[in-house]
C-alpha cells in the first residue's frame, strides 16, 4: 500500500434505528456502525459524496483506513460490508471493524520497482510490464508494510519476477497459493516483428529441397 494510511472522516450519529438512518440519508450522509476491539459499537455518519468517491476508486473493502471522529481517538478500521440500494446501487449503510494490532487482514500492497537502470534487458530496449502493481497479502494490522519491492537489475529480455522472488515483510503472506507473476521483461515491438519475419523466412525442419529428375538415359 503506497503512502500513509488514508483518513476516513465521520461524525458520531446521535440517534439510532431506522428513523435516524433515514434522516441521515436526507442530510446527505450514509449511516454506519463501527464495531469490534472490545469497545461498544459506535454509530456514525459519513458524507455521501466522500464515501461514493472512495467506493468508485475501487478495493474499498480491502483498504485500511484511519477513522477520524470528533470526540474520539483515531482508530484503524477496515470495511466489512456496504449495503446498497437495490435499484440505484448507491450506498445506504456500511459496517466498519476496528482492528487490533494482532488482527490478520487482507490488503493490497503497492509494488515498488528497483534496479531498472542496471537491467541488461531494459538497456537493450526491452519493455517492463508490471502485471501486478499491487499484490494482495495477508498482513498483521499492527505491522502493515507501505510497499513491497521487486529487483529487476538482473533481468534480461524474456525474464520475469514471481512472488517467490520477493522478500516479504515478516508476518506477511500472499493470499494466492501459486507462484504468480508480478512483472515480465519483453522484447520491444520492433525486435519482435523482426524475429517473426526471420522465422517466416526459415524453411520448416522437415522440408527437404527437391530437384526434378528426368527418366534415365537409354544405354
Amino acid at each position: 500500500m503506497a503512502g500513509e494510511t488514508a483518513d476516513l472522516h465521520a461524525q458520531e450519529r446521535t440517534g439510532t434505528g431506522k428513523g435516524a438512518a433515514r434522516q441521515a440519508r436526507r442530510d446527505g450522509m450514509v449511516p454506519g456502525i463501527v464495531f469490534g476491539g472490545d469497545i461498544d459499537p459506535l454509530p456514525i455518519n459519513i458524507p455521501f459524496n466522500d464515501l461514493l468517491k472512495k467506493l468508485k476508486a475501487g478495493r474499498f473493502k480491502s483498504t485500511l483506513f484511519n477513522l477520524k471522529v470528533d470526540g474520539h481517538e483515531d482508530v484503524r478500521v477496515i470495511c466489512r460490508d456496504v449495503q446498497r440500494d437495490v435499484v440505484r446501487d448507491l450506498p445506504t449503510h456500511l459496517d466498519l471493524m476496528r482492528l487490533r494490532r494482532a488482527t490478520k487482514i487482507n490488503l493490497f500492497i503497492h509494488v515498488d520497482v528497483q534496479g531498472e537502470e542496471e537491467s541488461p534487458g531494459l538497456k537493450r530496449g526491452g519493455v517492463l510490464n508490471l502485471i501486478r502493481p499491487e499484490v494482495e497479502l495477508m498482513v498483521t494490522a499492527g505491522d502493515i508494510p507501505e510497499q513491497i519491492s521487486i529487483d529487476v537489475s538482473g533481468l534480461n529480455i524474456g525474464d520475469s519476477v514471481t512472488i517467490s522472488d520477493v522478500t516479504l515483510p515478516q508476518g506477511a503472506k500472499p493470499t494466492i497459493d501459486r507462484d504468480f507473476v508480478i512483472a515480465t521483461l519483453s522484447a520491444p515491438s520492433g525486435l519482435r516483428a523482426a524475429e517473426g519475419e526471420e522465422d517466416e523466412d526459415q524453411p520448416e525442419a522437415d522440408e527437404v529441397p527437391t530437384t526434378e529428375m528426368g527418366p534415365p538415359d537409354d544405354e
